[in-house]
């Protein structure tokens, strides 16, 4: 049989609710991978480990997104998208079992590592699908229908692992349990979806190879630094929203922490969404400004203790993030050569998913010798230095480009 015979190849008589199928799956998975943010607590009294070691924790999970975006990026052009999407729930329902079944850190660790794998499989392949599926009437919105199932699935994971933290029993179980009944209905719709790519004969699994080409550094550096910023704010609300509204705001009801971690990626949602109605040449500056404030508002509510101001900032900071996020993305795919934007954009990927690892732990190391509260300060004043300086480095490249 022929590559192109063996593809099914979505006609216009396909159902326009195709996309569904993996729409569905990618929120599901991304859903999995933040349940455990407002459980750390819970782990935290059941093992018996530091706030550093949940930093650990978070990096592991990073490490595995990072390692499956280089390893996997283009295999679903050899492969097919159903089969990597087959292949990222199944990993994703291994990160359940591991939870499931693991009662010591080590578990625990794996399990993150796992749920980090089924998360790089699925960010560009899932992203690619529900591209492709969209009905042609949907078509100008489908890049936006898949980051808001993306950030969407991110903000109901702690939201959902809160409620059943806060207010139903066994919730270091029935929250995976959940998910594994999900993931179920996922691989169902994700088999009655159609194939989008034809199937090659004699598959080539290379490894995305990342390079940034030199007329490409100009517009990439403010790019990724105001996407590393905005990641790292990411990774914080993730990793460490628990011990800040535990410790530092009295706040203890893990729904309401599972609800503040999650707005965080709704806010992104919105700023994303909005970002058309910005003229292109203010998307990254206004960006940052938000990126900027909310860090600033993050800081202050920290200091102040003050819950409002806290999830002020995590509204602006989210937000910021989105514009930045989508407005820097466009800016380098602009810029680079067709023939290098998939290793370009995989670059970007990388740098910015670094983003959720390393200032995490930072601030675990930090918070052991200078406490939560001016630790939480310190890394508010970096994000927002850090996003002052992709500013000016915008403001800098426009005003040469006039």
């Amino acid at each position: 049989m022929s590559a192109s015979a063996a593809c099914q190849t979505p006609s216009a008589s396909a159902s326009p609710l195709a996309f569904l199928g993996p729409a569905f799956a990618f929120l599901v998975v991304m859903l999995g991978t933040t349940l455990p943010t407002p459980l750390y607590p819970l782990y935290q009294a059941e093992y018996g480990f530091s706030q550093l070691v949940i930093s650990v924790i978070f990096a592991a999970y990073a490490l595995g997104v990072i390692g499956a975006l280089i390893v996997t990026a283009r295999w679903s052009d050899q492969l097919g998208r159903r089969p990597m999407l087959f292949a990222g729930m199944l990993v994703a329902a291994l990160s359940d079992a591991v939870f499931l079944l693991g009662d010591n850190l080590a578990w625990l660790l794996v399990g993150r590592v796992i749920s980090g794998v089924s998360a790089g499989i699925f960010t560009g392949t899932a992203t690619v699908a529900v591209i492709e599926l969209a009905p042609p009437v949907w078509k100008a919105r489908a890049t936006l229908a898949a980051t808001a199932v993306n950030m969407g699935g991110l903000g109901l994971g702690p939201m959902t692992a809160g409620v059943f933290g806060a207010w139903l029993p066994a919730p270091l179980a029935l929250p995976y349990g959940l998910h594994l009944v999900l993931l179920s209905v996922g691989i169902v719709l994700v088999w009655r979806t159609p194939e989008t790519v034809a199937r090659a004969v004699n598959p080539r699994l290379s490894i995305q190879r990342l390079s940034l080409p030199p007329e490409v550094r100009r517009v990439f550096l403010p790019a990724v630094l105001a996407g590393f910023a905005g990641f790292a704010v990411l990774g914080f609300f993730t990793a460490m929203v628990p011990a800040f509204m535990q410790q530092v705001l009295d706040q203890h009801n893990l729904a309401l922490i599972g609800l503040v971690a999650g707005m965080v990626f709704f806010a992104s949602t919105l700023g994303q969404a909005l970002q058309g109605r910005i003229t292109a040449a203010w998307r990254l500056p206004l960006g940052c400004l938000m990126v900027i404030a909310g860090a600033l508002l993050i800081g202050t509510g920290i200091l102040q203790e003050t819950l409002t101001v806290f999830l002020g900032g995590a509204l602006f900071a989210g937000a910021g993030q989105g514009i930045a996020f989508r407005a820097g993305l466009g800016a380098i795919a602009a810029a680079c050569p067709a023939s290098q934007r998939g290793a370009v954009t995989s670059t970007f990927f990388v740098v910015v998913y670094i983003a959720l690892s390393i200032p995490v732990v930072g601030i675990g190391l930090a918070a052991r010798q200078l406490g939560l509260t001016a630790t939480g300060a310190g890394f508010a004043g970096l994000v927002a230095l850090l996003c002052a300086v992709a500013l000016v480095l915008v403001l800098r490249n426009a005003r040469r480009t006039a």
